[in-house]
Formats: structure tokens, C-alpha cells, sequence
């Protein structure tokens, strides 16, 4: 009997973990029925953490709040309320950056406008409520704001050279002149959970790496905002080159300067859900994400599941919505791309569950 874990992220937009998960097992079993399914869905701190949270910890409530979204009107969303315990005798908050200010959030990509504003404010919501710490999901950010909108709902002011606060967004990082920190609230203890080691500026930074997917698209633009990152960089006193600072925009370097400690949000959550216990059970890990490519190895779900699955002696198998060329397939025996699979990228996103139906079925037969 194969004893299979099924470990997937989120694939954006398109299918929650849980449900891709079910979806890869159903697939599996049609070649392989005796098979034996352990479920583990994933998240690395981007879209789906709270819901990895809100499975895995019991008497979790979410809570409801209206933000500010990157799109520049209103969001309904929630954070998570986890009970409290010895070391937070007023609970836990868990909030996401991809629920209150993510890129799932808008019709059209806003590279200069949007804005972490809304984290912020759902943060706030947190600590109102009187939470004693705080655990921050920031992947699937919709902008490169450098996380000015957070610190700006939390009590900062970024102030131009006449004392007026500067645009939000990308936009106003280059006529920021000064930083007001006097009315910024006091942090609790914060634990960031990112799915990125990117530093906040330079070639592997914020807006050369992840700026074209929020609709910086020419070098000029990326070039632009770099240079405003690294400039709000000298005003923070940050050290640009800190692992992790780049993630969600630059709001990784954000927190940090709140007094927030960085951590690789994979890990955090398979510690949570006991990922590593199932892994070193079993003979087969499937991971997998919507877009698998050349970043995929810089601390996302796939490749953190394939180092668990080498240090364990399971097989690590991937499933994807597109495999790109650029990507690092060798870190798994076989790999499906929905893709593929479906003939097209709108057939495999308009029946996600299908092709991922299809794709364990593909892998169950690699075997």
C-alpha cells in the first residue's frame, strides 16, 4: 500500500489548497486505489494561510474587517483570533496581507497606486482587540510600497519636503523627505511569515524580481522604483540586504523596522499542521503551486516540500498549474502541469479541480 501525503499551496485564484489536495487524491486513487491519503494543505505565508491556521488550530474564530484595498475601495475580509495561551494570555492574531491588500484583489494591476494600507488596518484591528502577539502572512502582495501604507495605518507619516504625506503606493516613495515615527504603535511580539529570501533592493529585490507581476513593466519603471525602495531604505536606517526584506513589495523590511522578527512562512506552517511527521511516514509527497518557475525555489511550498521529502526518503512530486522553462524541476521525480495537461492555460484554470484530477492520475502512473 503507497502511503501518499498531499501537501499542495493555494494555486491562486483558481482552488484552495485543501480542495487541490482532495482533487490529487482523487486523481491518484483511480490508478492506484489502495493507496493511502494523508492531507497537509499547505501555505507559505501567502493567500491560504489563515485558512491553513484556522484548520489546524481549534476554538480559532475569525473576525471580520472593512479595509482599505489595493484596488482603492473598500474590502470585506477577517482576521484570525487564535485562543489564548501562557505565552499570549490575550491570543494570537494571525493576518494576511493577501486578504486585505493582495494581488487576488484586483481587476486590473496597479503598479504605482496600490498600497499595504489595508494590512495595516486589519493589524490595527488586531491590537484594538487587544491581542499579545501577532503571526503575519505577507505573500501575494498587489504593490511595491515598500509597506509605507502599513506603517502609515499603524501611525507613521511619510512626509514630503513641505511636511505633506506623500502619495501612497510606489508612487510616493521617491518624494519622501522625512518619517515621522512619533505616533507609531508599539509592536507586540510579531512573527512574520514570508515565502520569499529576496532582499529589498538590487537585482534579486523587490521591484527587479516581482515588479513586472504587478504591472512594472518597462526597466524604467522597475529602475524607479528600486531606487525610491532603496531611498526609503536610508530613511528607515533598513539594511537592504536583509533575507526576506523584499518580500510583499518591500513590506518584509517594513515589519522589520516595527520590530518584527522574519521567518520562512513554510516552515512556520508545516510545524503547525505536523508536516514533517507525515512526511517521514510516507512514500510519496505531492506539492505544488499555480505557477512553478524560477522563483519557486526561493523559499516557496514546492521546494520546501522536496528538501522534507530528501531528508525523509519519500518521493517528491510536483503538481502545477504551468511549469516554466526557467523553472527547477530536479528536485522531484516527476512533475504534471495542468497546463499541459488541459491543451491550454484558460482550460486548466477554468477547471482547476479537473486537471488536477488528471495530474495525480499522471503521477500515480510515473510510479
Amino acid at each position: 500500500m503507497t502511503r501518499v501525503v498531499l501537501a499542495p499551496d493555494s494555486f491562486k485564484g483558481t482552488i484552495t489548497a485543501a480542495d487541490a489536495a482532495a482533487a490529487l487524491a482523487d486523481g491518484w486513487a483511480t490508478v492506484d486505489p489502495d493507496a493511502e491519503f494523508v492531507h497537509r494543505p499547505m501555505a507559505d505565508g501567502g493567500e491560504g494561510t489563515v485558512a491553513a491556521f484556522a484548520a489546524a488550530v481549534p476554538g480559532a474564530r475569525r473576525m471580520p474587517v472593512t479595509v482599505d484595498g489595493p484596488a482603492g475601495r473598500p474590502v470585506e475580509t477577517s482576521w484570525l483570533l487564535l485562543p489564548p495561551d501562557a505565552d499570549a494570555p490575550g491570543g494570537t492574531a494571525v493576518v494576511d496581507l493577501a486578504s486585505t491588500s493582495g494581488i487576488e484583489l484586483l481587476d486590473e494591476l496597479r503598479p504605482w497606486d496600490a498600497d499595504t494600507t489595508g494590512f495595516g488596518q486589519a493589524i490595527a484591528a488586531a491590537l484594538d482587540h487587544g491581542v499579545s502577539r501577532l503571526v503575519v502572512g505577507i505573500g501575494s502582495s498587489a504593490s511595491t510600497d515598500g509597506g509605507t501604507g502599513m506603517l502609515s495605518a499603524l501611525g507613521a507619516r511619510f512626509l514630503d519636503a513641505h511636511g505633506i504625506p506623500v502619495a501612497r503606493g510606489a508612487r510616493g516613495l521617491a518624494d519622501i523627505a522625512t518619517v515621522d515615527r512619533s505616533a507609531l504603535r508599539a509592536a507586540p511580539e510579531v512573527r512574520v511569515l514570508t515565502d520569499v529570501t529576496n532582499p529589498l533592493t538590487g537585482p534579486r529585490g523587490a521591484a527587479t524580481v516581482f515588479g513586472p507581476q504587478k504591472g512594472l513593466d518597462s526597466v524604467d519603471d522597475i529602475t524607479t522604483a528600486d531606487a525610491g525602495l532603496a531611498r526609503l531604505a536610508t530613511l528607515l536606517d533598513i539594511d537592504p540586504t536583509t533575507p526576506g526584506a523584499g518580500a510583499a513589495g518591500g513590506t518584509g523590511a517594513a515589519l522589520a523596522v516595527w520590530g518584527a522578527t522574519l521567518a520562512p512562512g513554510a516552515a512556520e506552517v508545516a510545524e503547525l499542521i505536523g508536516l514533517e511527521e507525515a512526511v517521514r511516514a510516507a512514500d510519496v509527497v505531492i506539492t505544488g503551486e499555480g505557477s512553478y518557475d524560477g522563483q519557486s525555489g526561493d523559499g516557496k511550498v514546492p521546494s520546501f516540500l522536496a528538501g522534507i521529502a530528501a531528508s525523509s526518503g519519500a518521493t517528491a512530486l510536483l503538481a502545477a498549474g504551468r511549469i516554466t522553462a526557467d523553472a527547477d524541476t530536479a528536485l522531484f521525480a516527476a512533475s504534471a502541469s495542468l497546463t499541459e495537461l488541459a491543451g491550454s492555460s484558460d482550460a486548466a484554470l477554468t477547471e482547476p479541480a479537473r486537471w488536477l484530477r488528471e495530474a495525480g492520475a499522471a503521477l500515480a502512473r510515473t510510479l
